[in-house]
């Protein structure tokens, strides 16, 4: 399965607001520039993650974006969930009518089964995981020094 760039840039923005969880409402302008992505892009992301509660904005001269809860209680699941619309790897898998084998293909509940597993390890990863992933490979990076 190829996740597309909105759940991918999502999960970057998520990640961003994660690292910065308690500086206070951050600007996506600021993100946009650390995560090199369009603001306009992240404009048009935004939109479902505060419709859904995850993000909240705040008003005025050092208003901007805040995560609605701690990085320990949001996962990669929830967010890929939101932002992807594709619902399965096969669309047989989740509407059987599209197809008249539906109900006997064996190949139909492996490819199930591997959209759950997937889903089921992003649902265990959550945002403060992903943190830390982060600060471990910017230590090893500076740990490597630079190269000769």
């Amino acid at each position: 399965m190829k996740l597309s760039t909105r759940s991918r840039y999502g999960t970057r923005l998520m990640l961003d607001m994660a690292r910065h969880y308690r500086e206070g409402p951050l600007q996506l302008g600021d993100i946009a520039k650390r995560q090199e992505v369009s603001v306009k892009y992240l404009e048009q992301i935004i939109i479902p993650l505060k419709k859904a509660r995850y993000i909240e904005s705040v008003r005025g001269r050092k208003g901007g974006h805040i995560l609605t809860k701690p990085p320990e209680e949001i996962t990669v699941g929830e967010i890929v969930a939101l932002l992807e619309a594709s619902s399965g790897l096969v669309e047989c898998t989740k509407d059987t009518t599209v197809c008249e084998r539906a109900d006997t293909c064996p190949t139909r509940l492996l490819w199930k089964e591997a959209y759950e597993a997937m889903f089921d390890r992003l649902e265990a990863v959550t945002l403060a995981d992903l943190v830390e992933r982060a600060r471990d490979l910017e230590g090893k990076k500076l740990n490597e020094g630079p190269k000769s």
